[in-house]
């Protein structure tokens, strides 16, 4: 009887709930466009304008938006109904490569045409992004939301994989026609959350009252809000400085880190280094799902961001690329793992009725923080070498996470 009192007692997965099956597909086909769209017009930029400074503003206007903006985000999924503020961001996508597509195929794109497009995306990203967030705590069980994070970002890697190699088929059909084509990937979505089920409309029991977010002094009591409580001050602490030391910056070291590896080329090895971390994920999230294994608790996430630092320190410093491929493996595993898990914790957490706002405050560091990832991996790297930047941040984060850790007591109360 007690292993079947064991499997009983596990939640079950979200993908048992046939409406988060439904947005598990369609987010990620809206994670590939979104590649995409960074495969197709990354490309363009770069045979026109040659701005080598062009692509580092790409990074920031992505990434800036989420710093600056994901609380008042995630007030207006408090306030107001998810789907519409993910549709928003949805359409705000879909014109965007529209208008790239426009300008491919008149040929009058300028560069201030393309920053203009890049800041529009990236405020796309934070307008859908926390309210996303919000509907999944709407759509399935509370004891299903750990998976549901998990399966969110794992789609999110689904696109990192496929994104890619669809936008080099797409660029291959001419820049315009590509860019028009994947324009039409967000409209299922759109369509989608126009009846979907969930939101403010269909919660059960009375309503909480939520107020707009009237200014500065709202922002400083949310903030106050997570200082006050343990688990959700270390898991925003815990997101930040992995965003802000390492996040994905390393990603873009990738060439270099390739060419020292002995891949001096643009080949199947080359694909593997870039989509290693991204199967990890996919790899960790199978093994989630599937066994349960791991206890949702702040020291978990804690502990796991520890060997996610060692990982990506022994990777920078690793001479045989098979190993470095398998520590990016694992890399990405642990990433999926504590990340996921924090996004939860910060949930499960939160006040109901400024849930939104919490969740912005997560996202503010966990995507936001990446604005300044280039700094200590990308500027460091110019100075003393890519490899120890990466090693040295990994190393900087290992202290930060140990301080947390060593809290442990507290954050499981």
């Amino acid at each position: 009887m007690a292993p079947d009192s064991a499997v009983a007692a596990r939640p079950r997965s979200a993908l048992s709930h046939p409406g988060f099956r439904v947005f598990f597909v369609l987010s990620a086909a809206v994670m590939t466009a979104d590649f995409i769209e960074h495969v197709i017009s990354y490309w363009v930029i770069f045979q026109k304008f040659h701005a080598t400074w062009l692509g580092g503003f790409a990074v920031v206007s992505h990434w800036l938006p989420f710093l600056v903006l994901s609380m008042p985000a995630g007030a207006l999924g408090d306030r107001f109904d998810t789907r519409r503020v993910i549709q928003i961001g949805m359409v705000l996508f879909m014109c965007v490569s529209l208008a790239w597509g426009v300008l491919f195929y008149t040929g009058k794109l300028e560069i201030w045409h393309a920053g203009l497009l890049l800041i529009v995306h990236g405020l796309a990203g934070v307008m859908w992004n926390p309210s996303v967030q919000l509907l999944l705590h709407d759509m399935v069980e509370p004891e299903q939301l750990p998976s549901a994070v998990r399966l969110a970002a794992t789609a999110r890697n689904l696109g990192m994989l496929a994104g890619p190699a669809l936008g080099a088929a797409l660029l291959a059909l001419g820049p315009a026609k590509g860019i028009f084509i994947n324009a039409l990937i967000y409209l299922p979505m759109i369509l989608w959350l126009w009846k979907a089920p969930y939101g403010p409309r269909f919660r059960k029991g009375a309503p909480v009252p939520v107020r707009a977010l009237r200014g500065f002094a709202d922002v400083i009591d949310t903030l106050r809000v997570v200082r006050r409580n343990p688990v959700l001050l270390s898991m925003v602490l815990l997101a930040g400085g992995a965003s802000c030391f390492i996040g994905n910056a390393y990603q873009a070291q990738m060439p270099e880190l390739a060419h020292d590896l002995g891949h001096q080329r643009a080949d199947a090895t080359y694909s593997l280094l870039l989509g290693a971390d991204a199967l990890g994920a996919l790899l960790g999230a199978l093994a989630l799902e599937t066994t349960g294994l791991l206890q949702l608790t702040p020291s978990t996430a804690c502990a796991l961001a520890m060997v996610w630092c060692a990982a990506l320190a022994s990777f920078a410093m690793a001479s045989a690329y098979p190993v470095a491929v398998a520590l990016l493996l694992v890399a990405g595993f642990v990433e999926l793992s504590f990340n996921s898990m924090a996004q939860t914790l910060v949930q499960l957490n939160a006040p109901q009725q400024i849930r939104g706002r919490v969740i912005g405050v997560f996202m503010m560091a966990a995507l936001g923080g990446r604005t300044f990832s280039g700094l200590t991996v990308g500027v460091l790297g110019a100075m003393i070498g890519v490899h120890y930047s990466i090693a040295l941040s990994a190393a900087v984060l290992l202290l930060l996470i140990v301080f947390l850790f060593a809290a442990r007591p507290r954050l499981n109360a």
